[in-house]
């Protein structure tokens, strides 16, 4: 197939708010695929390539444009064999050939097919095709269900692998994706709740309480003296963090995957800044030792627990680390749960996690059966501009325009501005860091890519004609920002409206 039809689907798909139309326009495109073209057109559509990161710059990529062909000629296979030889070019002399790579490929390629590409390799491609919708797309074009389609790309961690099994060869392809030792699954996620008492309430008695750590999540994946660890993203980070590995290697078992959060500790044994416990996931991590906890189960030496309930999960997680157990607290009374909350807060940490304990682990789902209960209102947002300070501001990159995601897959949706929060430390590292993500700037503003997630705390929400999204944020202030999150982490305009006064 050519490319142009992908590039084609991709404007149509960009050009509707409804998400019938999306799914019926992805699902026409992928049952026209040759098998060998599902998997880089579903990573293209869904805003990736399928190599991932290719080793090209937004410099790179716009000094290596050149006339564009007047004649669609690039078929789907042609311009994934080029990303290809991108993505394996390092050493000496790799700059110069990426940029002729380039060139011969954009030389190939129409002026819509171009700007396709540069929007695909810099992370912009916003025409609504995101993981939940293509899931859809995926399901309608290979006349399946939704939920064994969302299940597979969930133990995969690939959906693209995923449309292409779904499409070859229905259930009977899905079914063997299972949850396999040293390749992660998409984290379980929770809802808020605005109360303690609510999340009590909704899930009954029979559930678990455990602290709400202010670390960074991690999975752990161990196979007899193999171990790997990964972040909430799924990006591994085991070379970074020794000493978790020598750990989970202490562990009285064979195999097993456990999930929980680790953070750095004072010498008072409270969390240390959230951005400490992250610099240990970069390339120059320092000699800060982590601390991990662990609160649930999914694997344990040769039994696959992901169906099981929360109840069977925290028993397999007694018997192989009782010692790094997140603190919890199983069917407290309200009053021990509302002494649990105060205890986490006075410790340091953000709040509890109140969790169902007949649920099994939902990979990748945001469902209620597990709850946040926090102080504060928080919400995780993107950073899609910023104005010029002034004052004693003047020359820094200060007020932040902040979108929450929208859930058809859509560009962000702005909900408010804030300045508020800001030491001198993040003004300096704001001002040097956006222009790396600019898309284009006025004389009074910089506008970035959808590539960078901020916490916010806020004191509630309020209806709005000014923002598109009507509704707006009272009082938000910068709590900190997530490398450990991207923008399809972020919180969805629902959860911004849900903050309304009776929402």
């Amino acid at each position: 197939m050519l490319f142009a039809e992908v590039v084609a689907t991709s404007a149509e798909v960009g050009g509707t708010r409804s998400r019938l139309a999306k799914v019926a326009a992805l699902a026409t495109l992928i049952k026209a695929l040759a098998p060998e073209e599902i998997e880089a057109t579903v990573a293209w559509l869904t805003g990736e390539p399928r190599q991932r990161r290719i080793g090209t710059g937004w410099r790179t990529l716009t000094t290596s444009r050149v006339e564009p062909a007047l004649e669609a000629t690039l078929s789907i296979t042609d311009v994934d064999n080029a990303l290809e030889v991108l993505a394996g070019l390092a050493g000496t002399g790799s700059v110069n050939k990426r940029r002729e790579q380039l060139s011969a490929l954009f030389g190939a390629g129409t002026a819509d097919e171009q700007d396709f590409l540069v929007r695909l390799l810099t992370g912009d491609l916003r025409q609504g095709a995101l993981a939940g919708v293509m899931t859809d797309a995926v399901a309608a074009a290979a006349g399946l269900a939704v939920e064994p389609v969302r299940r597979a790309a969930m133990l995969s961690g690939a959906l693209p692998a995923t449309a292409a099994a779904a499409v070859r060869g229905g259930l009977d392809e899905l079914s063997r994706f299972r949850l396999e030792v040293g390749r992660p699954v998409q984290p379980m996620l929770a809802s808020p709740a605005s109360k303690l008492s609510e999340a009590l309430e909704e899930l009954g008695s029979d559930v678990s309480v455990d602290y709400k750590l202010d670390g960074a999540r991690i999975q752990v994946h161990r196979d007899g003296d193999e171990v790997r660890i990964f972040t909430r993203t799924l990006r591994e980070i085991t070379t970074t963090v020794p000493e978790l590995v020598s750990l989970v290697l202490s562990l009285a078992c064979e195999t097993v995957v456990l999930d929980g959060e680790t953070l750095a500790l004072t010498d008072g044994g409270r969390p240390r800044p959230f951005q400490e416990t992250m610099s240990r996931f970069g390339a120059d991590a320092g000699e800060l030792l982590l601390h991990p906890y662990f609160f649930d189960c999914l694997y344990l030496d040769g039994v696959d627990l992901l169906e099981e309930p929360l109840s069977a999960r925290l028993e397999a997680l007694q018997r192989v680390a009782p010692d790094r157990r997140i603190p919890s607290l199983v069917r407290p009374t309200a009053e021990a749960a509302a002494d649990h909350l105060a205890g986490a807060i006075r410790d340091g940490h953000e709040g509890v996690m109140v969790k169902s304990l007949a649920a099994p682990y939902a990979a990748g789902r945001r469902g209620r059966s597990w709850q946040k209960v926090k102080p504060v209102h928080t919400l995780d947002l993107v950073v899609i501009g910023a104005e010029w300070g002034y004052g004693r501001r003047t020359g820094f990159l200060s007020n932040l325009h902040l979108g929450a995601r929208d859930p058809d897959g859509g560009p962000p949706i702005m909900v408010g501005k804030t300045f508020k929060g800001l030491t001198d430390k993040l003004l300096a590292w704001q001002t040097e860091e956006f222009p790396k993500h600019e898309s284009h700037r006025d004389a009074h503003a910089v506008y970035l890519r959808p590539e960078l997630v901020v916490e916010i705390a806020l004191d509630g929400a309020q209806v709005s004609r000014r923002y598109p999204g009507g509704v707006a944020m009272r009082f938000a202030r910068v709590v900190r920002y997530r490398p450990d999150k991207e923008p399809k982490d972020a919180d969805t305009i629902d959860a911004v409206r849900a903050l309304l006064p009776g929402g």
